[in-house]
């Protein structure tokens, strides 16, 4: 299963743009900084992740203010480029 929840702060949002067949398309980063328990001891976490919204989803993402911290969910792939992965969203809460 590739499936990713994530609580996050929308740090960076570009322009609106349309994927070759037509869909709306939004790329964005998101930072994500918690404690965590591993192996019985807390740990400080932190990443930036590359995200992507395609379709009817950007409608959610558009007016979302920069700094807003939001749920996301969704599933991971490669880049087009090959180096390291896009988080592509599926829901917004």
């Amino acid at each position: 299963m590739n499936r990713l929840v994530l609580q996050a702060q929308l740090v960076e949002r570009r322009g609106l743009r349309y994927t070759p067949a037509g869909l709306p398309a939004l790329d964005f980063s998101l930072r994500h900084a918690s404690e965590q328990v591993e192996a019985g001891h807390p740990r400080k976490v932190a990443v930036e992740l590359r995200a992507v919204a395609i379709g009817e989803i950007t409608r959610s993402l558009l007016p979302v203010e920069i700094g807003a911290e939001r749920g996301f969910a969704g599933f991971v792939a490669a880049a087009r480029n090959g180096r390291g992965v896009v988080f592509h969203i599926t829901e917004v809460a």
